[in-house]
């Protein structure tokens, strides 16, 4: 039997293991098939501490991976298919075709960001079309980029991206932004941002890197225009105003494209916890903590984007797994005694 099992290995389960290893935890990570988190499909990490030249997302990942090994984990590739939390200090959690028993769990799962899943977005990824700006949007200084998205996040990586970008776009498939009133006046009033309304990107276009995009417009007849906002004042303009090019409007849809150097897509994340039907979730379907890492489930804690829905950072995710590992281990402790 295993002290702790820890389910997810991105920034927030490797660091618990790094803890409970070194608290002489027997522990094991049920990595999956696909470990590492995020960071895997991220190039250059410049905002993790301790790499002033900054770091490539999988290099980092390995290294973290490497030190939780160094101190005694044991780490297996195989998914996550159950666990069982019906007994105290005996869950049972099944990855591939075994099944594992320890003394406490921490579920460290993760969240997938929402992409747009359109043509050309998937291979661009790490090459103009990102979800993060406090991590990339040094890299598009002094360029054109576009945000999707019209909730608070979106206005937050709007606002990021203005300090470094000299042109951003705001696309956002409704006649009106759901962003908090705040966060909608702080970029309305943000000069080199502008919203395009009833629009959504259909395609990404480039060879090495995004170049451009298709976008799809609702109008309202065919000589109706785009419904544009910038510094709170509302305009109609047509694509070629925008720096764009009006390829057809049929059926109230106009479709027209724009070069554009980068894409942030900021529509939200999903938490990867319906595998956990007995453990509490929000209605976004992120774990409920209760008093610190704890779940609704006595010696089951949680840590990192599972169950932080603000963040979503990396170096939050990885001080997650830390509280939740000695959480862990105070519990262990209080048990033994």
């Amino acid at each position: 039997m295993y002290d702790v099992i820890i389910i997810g290995s991105g920034p927030s389960g490797l660091t618990a293991a790094i803890y409970t290893t070194r608290a002489n935890l027997k522990t094991l990570v049920i990595a999956g098939s696909r470990w590492g988190g995020q960071l895997m499909l991220t190039s250059l990490v410049e905002n993790f501490p301790g790499f002033p030249e900054g770091i490539m997302g999988p290099d980092l990942m390995m290294a973290m991976r490497k030190q939780a090994i160094h101190h005694g984990a044991e780490i297996i590739e195989n998914d996550f298919t159950q666990g069982d939390f019906s007994k105290e200090g005996q869950f049972k959690i099944t990855a591939g075709s075994k099944t594992y028993e320890g003394k406490c769990v921490i579920i460290a799962t993760g969240a997938d960001t929402k992409w747009l899943n359109v043509p050309g977005e998937k291979e661009k990824i790490g090459r103009g079309v990102s979800s993060c700006a406090p991590c990339d949007a040094a890299f598009f200084r002094e360029k054109k980029v576009i945000v999707v998205g019209g909730g608070d996040s979106a206005m937050e990586e709007a606002l990021i991206l203005s300090r470094f970008a000299k042109k951003v776009i705001v696309v956002y498939r409704k006649n009106a932004l759901r962003a908090c009133k705040a966060m909608q006046e702080k970029a309305m009033e943000n000069p080199k941002i502008t919203f395009i309304f009833n629009t959504e990107i259909i395609e990404i276009m480039g060879e090495m890197k995004v170049e451009k995009v298709r976008l799809k417009s609702k109008v309202k007849s065919q000589k109706s225009k785009l419904q544009v906002k910038s510094q709170k004042l509302d305009e109609e303009k047509n694509p070629e105003e925008l720096g764009g090019k009006t390829l057809e409007i049929k059926d109230q849809q106009l479709i027209w494209e724009m070069p554009i150097d980068g894409i942030f897509v900021a529509i939200g994340h999903s938490p990867n916890s319906k595998v956990f039907p007995s453990i509490e979730t929000n209605e976004e379907g992120f774990i409920k903590v209760f008093n610190h890492a704890k779940t609704n489930i006595d010696g089951v804690f949680v840590a990192g984007d599972v169950q932080d829905s603000k963040y979503q950072q990396a170096i939050t995710a990885a001080g997650f797994g830390c509280m939740a590992a000695l959480e862990a281990e105070r519990w262990l402790d209080e048990r033994s005694a």
